[in-house]
């Protein structure tokens, strides 16, 4: 099946690149249009129907949010292009969707583009923009919900209902407010990155937990918490000092 792509970049000698990178290495991909503005970019997507869509995050005339909100009810999976992993990069990452750091590293490339070649479910995708584009939106870039992928499928998990996070091999364990545990394929320490401004820490080699669901801190036996579903989890004396500021701050 032959992938019909439109590429989204301001700078001429980028699109060019990642052309030649697509014709010579991607085979079953076809660069269908170019476009180097936001005006641009709208316009070629009204026009042409691409399978997917390789969006500069920071334009000259805008950023590829703004392309996203004139487009009504996207029909293509997009892959984010970036030269710069600031704000924007975590709200991607909460939505589980691609994003490919300049310049472009060949083999992320090629797995971006399998990706999105098997990532075909269209009102799962639509659920992971409108994530995306609710937590652009709000300006805060802290958003309210999180993408999981799990071995059943996506997973649009709200961050409040999260209790800890439990790190389980080269896999994470999330556990949740309804008794609920979802399995995923990426290590604890992503999920650390990514929910410490929402106030979660990580208190172990094992655990990051939201401290808003801390029912109890005992300080016996090394010290431990008893968290909302009553989980007792063991605090690693390093991390003490810090959990109780923390805490002291909420």
């Amino acid at each position: 099946m032959i992938l019909k792509a439109v590429i989204i970049e301001d700078e001429k000698h980028s699109r060019e690149t990642l052309k030649s990178m697509l014709e010579e290495f991607c085979k079953d991909v076809e660069v269908i249009a170019m476009a180097g503005t936001v005006d641009e970019a709208v316009k070629v997507l009204s026009i042409y129907s691409p399978d997917i869509v390789f969006l500069d995050i920071e334009l000259q005339t805008g950023t590829g949010f703004d392309v996203l909100q004139q487009i009504k009810d996207p029909n293509f999976e997009v892959i984010f292009t970036t030269a710069f992993e600031k704000y924007a990069i975590k709200a991607i990452k909460f939505s589980s969707l691609d994003y490919l750091l300049k310049p472009i590293d060949l083999d992320e490339l090629q797995k971006a583009v399998d990706k999105a070649r098997t990532q075909l479910d269209t009102n799962v995708y639509r659920e992971q923009l409108d994530t995306l584009m609710q937590s652009i939106s709000r300006g805060s870039m802290r958003p309210e919900k999180i993408c999981l992928a799990t071995t059943s499928g996506m997973e649009f998990i709200a961050i409040q209902d999260i209790i800890v996070c439990k790190a389980d091999g080269s896999y994470t364990s999330f556990l949740l407010e309804d008794n609920e545990t979802l399995l995923v394929s990426k290590h604890l320490k992503e999920y650390e990155n990514l929910l410490a401004e929402h106030q979660f820490m990580r208190v172990h080699n094992s655990y990051v937990v939201n401290l808003k669901k801390v029912k109890k801190y005992v300080k016996s036996d090394g010290g431990h918490l008893i968290m909302s579903n009553d989980l007792q989890v063991n605090i690693s004396p390093r991390k003490k000092d810090d959990l109780i500021e923390a805490m002291k701050r909420l």
